[in-house]
Formats: C-alpha cells, structure tokens, sequence
C-alpha cells in the first residue's frame, strides 16, 4: 500500500561560497548567451524545481539571509537562518529538518544549491518511487552511471524516520555517514540525469558546466 506523505523541499544555501568567490546561490541558471541578462538563478530555479512536488519549500540560509530573502520572496518559498552556518552543512539539514517537522510535514526532498537542479522528471520519479515505497523503505537517493559505476547525488527523498536519524546526531556528523548506516533502508533510483551528481565548486567548475550544458532547465524525461 502506497505511503501518503506532506513533502517539503529542503534547499540547503547557508554556505559561504569561499572557493567560487561568490554566493552559488546567485549564479544564474539556465545558461544564456553572453550580454544576455540572466533569468534567474540556481536558487530560483532550484525552489521552481521543488514546488510541483511539495507543499512547501523552505531554503535554508546562514549570514547570507539578507540576500537570499528577496529571491526566496519571488518565488514563493519560505526562508529559514541557520544561526550558527560555520558548524558545517548538517546542522543546516538539522535547521532546515527541524522547520519540517514545525510544520506538520513527514518528509522532505534535500537539495543543495551549489549544482544546477536536477531536472523535473528526476524529482517527480523520486517521488513516486519513496511514495510507492515499502513502509521500511526511510529515503529514495538518485543515483546515475558513469562508466559502469553508480554515482549517487541529490536531491535526496527522506521521510520522517531518516529525518528523526539526522536529528538525533551531532550536529559535526557527516549525511553520507548516516545514510550508511541505514543503508538497508535507502532506496537508489536509477535516474538519466549527469546533474544530480555535478558538483559546483570553483568558478572553473561553473564555466565548464556552462560550456557543457546542452539540455534546457525546463526538459524533462
């Protein structure tokens, strides 16, 4: 019997960017021709990603909040300040999981900011999968191949009794750790998507996705 679930989107945003020199939540996204202005950004496009299949998504943000909060605003989402960012990554996940349960809500998609979102049709077949899912069945991760090797990525699907695991550590502890631990209770995707597992991060990073990217945002499969 198919699981219902409240799903919230979850974009992790709090990090300081200090590799790429700028806020990786400001690159803009899609690709445009150069001298063309920008349409949006990976953040905004990230949330417009999420939304079809939440309801609601929360971005999580650190000591870039002011700047985050106009472009959370227009796209409707909600934004949510880890007050402490320099502890690291999970303890925005912890942040951002704890303002899920707030809100009455049993699971959530875990998104990073610092890649391009991945493309619709990625979201909507993790989704069905968790939903469909045995009920021992805690998180559906994305996984793509490359060279005959499965890679995982994000976003990542989680219910309740992932989040409550999450919850529960320290808040130095490592997702990925986790995530093994539990293993046997993670359900891989197989997706057609090379940005579920692009990571962004160096301003040469982004230049070579640009020059690569050949699918537009809107293409799903």
């Amino acid at each position: 019997m198919a699981r219902v679930a409240g799903i919230c989107g979850v974009i992790l945003a709090a990090g300081a960017s200090t590799r790429m020199g700028r806020d990786k939540a400001l690159l803009p996204w899609p690709p445009v021709a150069e001298g063309v202005p920008a349409v949006n950004t990976f953040l905004g496009a990230t949330i417009d990603l999420l939304q079809p299949y939440c309801d609601l998504v929360l971005v999580v943000a650190g000591q870039n909040a002011e700047c985050l909060q106009p472009i959370a605003d227009a796209h409707g989402a909600f934004l949510v300040v880890n007050p402490k960012p320099e502890r690291g990554q999970f303890s925005s996940i912890q942040t951002g999981l704890r303002e899920v349960l707030n809100r009455g809500r049993d699971a959530a998609f875990l998104a990073l900011v610092d890649r391009p979102p991945a493309l619709p049709g990625t979201v909507k077949t993790l989704r069905a999968a968790f939903l469909d899912a045995k009920t021992d069945v805690w998180a559906a991760v994305p996984e793509v191949t490359r060279d005959g090797t499965a890679v995982h990525g994000h976003p990542i699907l989680i219910g309740r009794e992932m989040m409550e695991q999450f919850l529960r550590a320290p808040a130095t502890a490592i997702a990925r750790d986790i995530e093994h631990e539990h293993q046997r209770h993670i359900l891989y995707v197989p997706v057609a998507d090379e940005r579920i597992a692009a990571n962004i991060d160096t301003a040469e990073d982004y230049q070579r996705l640009l020059r690569a990217e050949t699918i537009p945002a809107e293409t799903a499969f």
